[in-house]
């Protein structure tokens, strides 16, 4: 095992003193080429072009002698020093940190970013954290080869942002660009690089700020909300009560994308987005699309509204997550599962439409879950009944994709 591991961030400035201390002394050092062409690289060390850091990680650990990592930004940040340290390679790591490449591009774009959503994107987490895009209002993007802006904008399409992109941060060919998401693709982008995706109305936080991120609080307290948030004129598939227990088994959550297939009044769709997930919401009649926007606009949240009749419009959509059927029937069902979601939810108004949503969702591998949900509200003041609903809740899960 190495004597002595340590990790020196990089972000284009002088090297400190301590970072020159411990390179000057390193008989191994890793890290990308321009890292190993810094003149502070001892010509007689051993040189390890980092390209897979776990195989790195395993080459250092097998070192005897000093041992240095260069990284871009801030190593400890979405970076080297958590492979470093996993315990399979049992490296105990000294850290020299330098100012991360996300600070450095919002400091670029002039911007705060404690209330920013940072996402990593790959090739293989390259669709969440579009999601994420999606629907949240300011999010910074750290990219790479096959998952960069180009990509970004591509999978964006239809929804419009602005995109700040910070390429080779700390070097001499650093360059910012400002172009709209679907101008992106139209670039030729040099890495490494960071976007910064900023949709919809960005805000100073009230109250003053406590959190990175998303504000939790922020919005009236409450999974579901009161019917009356929305105006009035529920469907019979949209009263609270069921609404939460579809909330309940669908779970959205950051990072995924959800269908709300004929949302109505919105508010299904709204309270999904508070969750922090990016959310398609469907319905054939313009009033519909029309209040599930302004449910959106009243509640403060992101998502995309798409006018038309289910199942032909579902066709071009992107792959949901997790899907709710509130209207259309068993054939939008099926149809919705062929698209194979991690979980659908729906509802009927009798038992032989439930049985024939269950039967259609059990054939297609899904395993079926169905209750009889039924909702009695009192008049408190004299303890009478003044509603009454009856629902079949029935949902279904992909085991080879659950949770």
């Amino acid at each position: 095992m190495a004597d002595r591991v340590t990790v020196i961030g990089w972000d284009g400035s002088p090297l400190t003193a301590a970072a020159r201390s411990a390179l000057g002394a390193a008989t191994l050092v890793a890290g990308a080429a321009h890292h190993l062409a810094l003149p502070e690289v001892p010509a007689a060390a051993e040189r390890i072009r980092l390209g897979s850091v776990a195989l790195a990680a395993r080459r250092v650990a097998a070192h005897r002698g000093t041992a240095v990592v260069l990284a871009d930004g801030d190593p400890g940040f979405f970076g080297v020093v958590r492979t470093l340290r996993a315990p399979e390679f049992g490296l105990e790591v000294e850290v020299v940190p330098a100012v991360s490449s996300v600070a450095a591009a919002f400091a670029r774009a002039g911007m705060p970013w404690d209330d920013a959503q940072v996402v990593v994107a790959h090739r293989r987490t390259l669709r969440r954290a579009v999601n994420v895009c999606r629907a949240h209002p300011k999010v910074a993007v750290l990219t790479s080869p096959g998952a960069g802006p180009a990509e970004l904008g591509l999978l964006l399409e239809g929804v419009h942002r602005t995109f700040v992109v910070c390429e080779e941060l700390g070097t001499t060919r650093e360059q910012v660009s400002v172009v709209t998401s679907d101008k992106a693709a139209d670039h030729t982008w040099r890495d490494p690089n960071v976007v910064i995706v900023i949709g919809g109305p960005v805000t100073s936080r009230d109250g003053g700020e406590w959190i990175a991120g998303r504000d939790p609080a922020a919005g009236p307290r409450g999974w579901t909300l009161p019917d009356h948030t929305y105006g009035g004129g529920l469907g019979e598939g949209e009263t609270e009560r069921l609404r939460a227990a579809q909330l309940a088994r669908l779970g959205p959550r950051v990072g995924d994308l959800v269908w709300d297939i004929g949302c109505g009044s919105g508010a299904f769709a709204a309270e999904a987005a508070r969750a922090g997930a990016a959310v398609l919401a469907v319905d054939r009649d313009p009033a519909a699309c029309s209040r599930t926007d302004a449910a959106a606009r009243h509640l403060g949240v992101q998502l995309q509204v798409v006018h038309g009749t289910a199942p032909h419009v579902l066709e071009n959509l992107p792959e949901p997550d997790v899907v709710r059927v509130g209207g259309g029937g068993a054939a939008v069902v099926s149809a919705v599962a062929d698209r194979r979601p991690q979980r659908i939810v729906t509802h009927a108004m009798s038992r032989d439409a439930a049985e024939r949503v269950g039967r259609d969702l059990d054939e297609r591998g899904y395993r079926v879950e169905c209750a009889l949900l039924q909702s009695v509200e009192l008049d408190t003041r004299a303890w009478t009944e003044t509603e009454r609903s009856v629902a079949f809740l029935l949902s279904g899960v992909l085991p080879d994709r659950a949770p």
